[in-house]
């Protein structure tokens, strides 16, 4: 997989460069073990607009476990768990669980505008049938995520901590499982 984000300054070529070298197919089938809670940090705070233009906040979920997903319209790996995503979605929808897809489509492989960004993510979505939130994401998430290429994942608690997190594509039984643990947590 080659990923591609565009930024200004000195920092955003030191930035471009190691994307640019990473050329290799994403890892699948990632798994991930479940901090415990007393070390788990809280995921960094964002406010991002919906297909609507309505922003929404980290914040707003919490009380709920959350399946943080971030991808790209022109990413193999993220079509491939999308799938996945719906159907974890649609077996824990009456749980206190949602994803959040998170598209960065405004920074791969070049950037452009959220309105250039959404005239491809929302005919993607809705040719894909999702059935969980779509926001958009800016660069300001590449550093305060700490990502490297998609799709990445970040399984957060219901106090808004980062419980387990996926670099690759996901194993789906494997965030399955770690789903039901969280939500079994006081």
């Amino acid at each position: 997989m080659r990923v591609l984000f565009g930024w200004s300054g000195i920092s955003g070529m030191v930035l471009a460069l190691l994307f640019a070298t990473t050329s290799a197919p994403a890892q699948q089938g990632v798994h991930a073990t479940v901090v415990p809670q007393a070390s788990r940090q809280a995921a960094p705070p964002f406010q991002l607009a919906d297909s609507s233009g309505t922003n929404n906040q980290v914040t707003a979920y919490r009380g709920k476990v959350v399946l943080l997903n971030f991808w790209a319209t022109g990413c193999g790996g993220c079509k491939l768990e999308i799938p996945w995503l719906i159907d974890l979605e649609s077996a824990h929808k009456s749980d206190s669980f949602t994803v959040v897809g998170v598209s960065l489509d405004t920074s791969y492989e070049g950037a452009m505008s959220p309105a250039q960004a959404w005239s491809k993510v929302k005919p993607f979505a809705l040719d894909h049938k999702f059935n969980y939130p779509v926001l958009m994401g800016d660069a300001s998430l590449i550093t305060s995520y700490k990502l490297a290429a998609l799709p990445a994942s970040f399984l957060i608690d219901k106090q808004g901590r980062i419980a387990a997190t996926y670099r690759g594509v996901i194993d789906k039984s494997d965030v399955d499982s770690n789903i039901k643990k969280l939500l079994a947590e006081q």
